[in-house]
């Protein structure tokens, strides 16, 4: 997975190995008799102009972003494998759609990464290199919401004990903010007080994607870390990892 650059670069990497990754797991999954699985795919499978906040019916209504497209294709593929698998063979699939995700551990590389740790580490690197600016791409007004890894990991366990439908179940925390505010958030964790310079040449991906989380809020989850409090928990962790080891995230 990466962000625009990445995808727009390795086509063909995005879509082989996703879908490498659903029919190896799922073929293995069946054959050894597993008795659950869960599918994590992303908030990118919705159509680009879906109604928002996006619900999971929206799936397969409309055309995709051109700019992530290809992973969203070997998503999409990946959660209907499942729902074929249990149609055919009785294998326990669930799928859970995540929306953008952050944290400890996260890909920091400023050619591949997401925007919030390519923001994150941007931001750093100016800080430390006493730079007056910092160019962003985009217009910053797309809208993105942003879960932190660690309410992803309990919806994954929540979705585990207390789902079974075979249909796409989203997760996120239902807030979405402007990637122009998010820039002023990150810049503002990281000590960073330079100007912010947008590049509007470059592409914004889609204008925005906040995903209904009804029907798992429904079953009784609620997301637990704030955007701030997320983003000081991934700074803290990015500054005790050596350079070294935070760029070999990226590979």
């Amino acid at each position: 997975m990466g962000g625009i650059l990445a995808n727009k670069t390795y086509p063909v990497d995005f879509l082989h190995e996703n879908i490498l990754v659903h029919t190896s797991l799922l073929r293995a999954a069946q054959r050894h008799g597993a008795a659950k699985v869960l599918l994590l795919g992303s908030s990118c499978i919705y159509p680009r102009l879906a109604p928002q906040p996006i619900r999971e019916e929206s799936l397969l209504s409309g055309p995709l972003e051109p700019t992530n497209q290809w992973y969203a294709i070997a998503k999409i593929g990946g959660l209907m494998l499942g729902q074929a698998y249990r149609e055919q063979y009785g294998l326990s699939v669930i799928s859970a759609m995540p929306t953008n995700l952050y944290g400890p551990g996260d890909n920091f590389d400023l050619e591949n990464s997401h925007v919030l740790p390519a923001m994150l580490r941007k931001f750093h690197e100016a800080k430390s290199g006493e730079a007056k600016s910092v160019t962003l791409w985009g217009s910053g007004a797309p809208l993105r919401e942003f879960l932190h890894v660690d309410d992803l990991a309990g919806a994954c366990l929540f979705l585990m004990e207390h789902y079974e439908a075979p249909e796409v179940i989203n997760v996120g925390t239902g807030r979405d903010i402007s990637i122009k505010e998010l820039a002023g958030l990150v810049a503002e964790v990281v000590g960073f007080s330079g100007e912010i310079i947008w590049d509007a040449s470059k592409p914004d991906g889609a204008p925005r994607k906040l995903l209904d989380i009804s029907k798992i809020s429904a079953l009784g989850w609620r997301p637990r870390v704030g955007l701030r409090e997320g983003l000081s928990d991934t700074y803290r962790w990015f500054l005790a990892q050596p350079e070294s080891q935070v760029r070999g995230l990226a590979k």
